[in-house]
Order: structure tokens, then sequence, then C-alpha cells
């Protein structure tokens, strides 16, 4: 039952602060009875962003039940999965059970198995009990249900895939598709982060987009998760190193590259202080896309500025029209990638 018609972009379910939209509210209403407007939904499993769930595991020390716990409590006191820390969410997974007379998404139907494609930050969200949480991956199984406004966006899980692969790959779903916008054939690109999820998805891309004449970059904390890039041939170039140290690793890039440096480079990395490695290895003029959730913008912008780099920052929108598509396809024409998927997350 609907209790009248809210804002398309749900600023009606804001408690605090008034006036602002749910993603920077401090506090939502997660009443789960619906607005004319709105989706309710039976969340079967949260995919908790990268930035954020490292963040939570490591505040609790790798415990299980203390990450349970932090993360009712954060949705009990937001109405939402937001990281107070990281500012930061992540998506869902579930099923619809009830759309508003209202909602504009006609070929929307109760039943549907959808994966939310609109963060946790701003999704009202209230968690029963967690069911199953497990330190080293991110998705977390709950009983919960959540809301999805007006002008949220979504997809239906593909029936050739299983779910939580699909999950995976939908979570990230923006970073190779932005990838795919701003590689060009001959480019050199460096991916700052690319053992890990998303990292993976962008070296394939990239891989395709600079084609025989370009460069592909790794830079990678994790020995395994450079050896995982190397046997998968993703990258022309793997480099072993801590994304922080920004001297050292562009010591280490330029060898590659020369003074030029990159034309593209693309952050995926879960920790803060990678901003001046980016901005440091990429050319004058060059362009640097920031998808880590636990990037600092004001570092991004002064740092540049001061060490006199003219260079394009974008900022990592998880959003990009076909998006989803695009990075389900990967899986669909890589066979190593899904391989690798199906073992980490299925």
């Amino acid at each position: 039952m609907s209790i009248g018609k809210g804002c398309r972009y749900g600023s009606h379910r804001v408690i605090e602060p008034k006036g602002i939209l749910p993603q920077p509210a401090q506090r939502i209403d997660n009443t789960m009875t619906i607005y004319d407007n709105e989706v309710l939904i039976d969340v079967s499993t949260l995919n908790i962003d990268s930035a954020s769930y490292t963040q939570i595991r490591s505040s609790c020390g790798g415990d299980a039940a203390k990450m349970e716990l932090m993360i009712m409590s954060i949705v009990a006191e937001r109405g939402k999965m937001q990281n107070p820390v990281t500012g930061s969410g992540g998506m869902l997974i579930g099923t619809v059970r009830e759309i508003g007379p209202e909602y504009p998404g006609k070929k929307l139907k109760a039943g549907d198995r959808i994966a939310t494609l609109v963060s946790l930050s701003l999704t009202p969200l209230k968690i029963a009990r967690i069911r199953h949480l497990d330190p080293d991956s991110d998705q977390v199984d709950v009983d919960a249900q959540a809301i999805l406004f007006e002008s949220g966006i979504y997809a239906i899980v593909p029936s050739d895939l299983p779910e939580k692969l699909a999950l995976a790959v939908l979570d990230v779903a923006g970073a190779p598709a932005q990838v795919d916008r701003l590689v060009r054939e001959g480019d050199t690109v460096c991916i700052i982060g690319g053992g890990g999820k998303s990292g993976i998805l962008c070296c394939y891309q990239a891989m395709k987009n600079v084609g025989p004449y370009g460069k592909v970059i790794v830079v990678e904390y994790s020995e395994s998760n450079a050896k995982r890039i190397v046997d998968m041939k993703l990258a022309t170039d793997v480099i072993v190193a801590d994304a922080t140290d920004a001297i050292d690793v562009y010591h280490r890039v330029i060898a590659i590259t020369g003074e030029r440096g990159c034309d593209v480079t693309i952050n995926n990395v879960n920790v803060p202080n990678t901003e001046m490695t980016s901005i440091l290895i990429t050319k004058g003029q060059g362009l640097i896309y920031f998808f880590s959730m636990a990037t600092s913008f004001t570092k991004a912008a002064l740092g540049a500025e001061g060490v006199g780099k003219d260079i394009e920052l974008i900022v990592g929108n998880g959003y990009a029209k076909g998006h989803s598509d695009l990075a389900l396809n990967i899986l669909r024409e890589s066979a190593d990638i899904r391989a690798l998927f199906e073992r980490l997350y299925v």
C-alpha cells in the first residue's frame, strides 16, 4: 500500500538535514511502506563498495562478528548503508516485491530479480539480519528490504550468468564503460590497482581499445593479483609497487613510458593517498579517471596545481549509458575473467 507521491529524487525521505538529497543526507527515512512512485525490493545480497568494505574490515580487525555489528549499526543510524568514513555505499540484488502505481518503469514487475545501479549511500535500507559475511568478500547476504526511487536505475539480473557474478560486475560497471570512452587506439594507459575487480575489467577494455601499438601498464600492490594480470595477458607491463609511494611509482612508470608519461591514468585503488601518484605519471594535458571512492578530490586538484600539471581530472561517476551491458559482455567475451570471478564471487 502506497502513501502518496514523493519526489522522484527521493528528497521526501530525507530526515536530516532537510533540503538536501538522500546521498549527502546524514539520515533518511527507511520506512518500508512505499510512496506512489517507488519500488519495494526484498534484498538478498549487498555488494558493499571496496573502499568502504576495506575500511570496515580494517577498523574491526577482520572480525566477522564485529563487521556485522558495524554494518547493522550504520544502517540503523542512517537508514542506509553509507560508511561514515568513506561516504560510499555499494549496491544490492533482490526481488521486486511491490511497485507504486505511479512508478514510470512499465517493464518492471513484481517478482523480477534486479540489481540496483544506484549507490547504497542513498538507498533506504532496513536489515532484519545478516545471513552470511566473509571478511574477504564484499558481498554480504542479508534478509532486508530497500526502496528504489523513481530516478533510480537498475538492471534485470541476466539469466545466462550466476546472480552473484552479475552483482560483482555490475557494482563496478561504470569503470570499464568510462575506459571505453576515454582510451583511444595507440594510447599509453596506466591502471593503478589493476588487479582488483574493477581493475581487471578496466585492463580488458583498455587492452581492447589501445590496439597493437598502445601500452597498458598496471600498478598493483599484491604480487598474486599482479600475477593474474600477467597470466591473463591483460597488460603490456606490470609493476608491483605501493601506489601511495608517488616517487617510486613515478620512476618505475617513466622507465617504461619515457618522460612524456601516460596519456590516460585510471585509478581503481581502495586506499587513500594515491592522488599524487596518478598525477605524476600522467602527461601534461593528459587525463586521469578517479574511479576509487578513496580519492580526495581536494588532494587531486591542489596536488596537480602544486606540481604544475595541466591535467583533466574526472570524478568516477559509477553510471555511464550502456555500462551494465558493456561490463556483463566482458564476462561473455573473456572465459579467463569469467572463470576468475566465478572462483571469487560465486
